[in-house]
């Protein structure tokens, strides 16, 4: 059974930074490209960022590009996302994501994309 589990979401306010982490059991960690997205109230589900199994760069949306960075220890099974310089507008519920397939950018943004997610961490980021 393949679980995600999301942690280190919480109130910050802005210009503040916060590190998520996604820990992965039930699967091959090394063998799935990770995402990370996001939903705010009343909006759609949108993506972030992802890593791929390898050493490609890692892809970013451009309204987190300069201040997210995504990382993974595949050793801990773990997929990490550091904010930094947040925002008001990043406030929303952060999910990570495991995809098997490599996959061209536009693809890879698409939530269809992924086979398992986790059910999120909240991150709200005062004014």
């Amino acid at each position: 059974q393949v679980q995600l589990v999301e942690s280190g979401g919480g109130l910050v306010q802005a210009g503040g930074s916060l590190r998520l982490s996604c820990a992965a059991s039930g699967l091959t960690f090394s063998n799935y490209a990770m995402g990370w997205f996001r939903q705010a109230p009343g909006k759609e589900r949108e993506f972030v960022s992802r890593i791929s199994r390898g050493n490609d760069a890692p892809w970013y949306a451009d309204s987190v590009k300069g201040r997210f960075t995504i990382s993974r220890d595949n050793v801990k099974s773990t997929v990490y996302l550091q904010m930094n310089s947040l925002k008001p507008e990043d406030t929303a519920v952060y999910h990570c994501a495991a995809d098997r397939r490599t996959r061209p950018w536009g693809t890879a943004q698409a939530t269809t994309a992924y086979e398992y997610w986790g059910l999120g961490t909240q991150v709200t980021v005062s004014s």
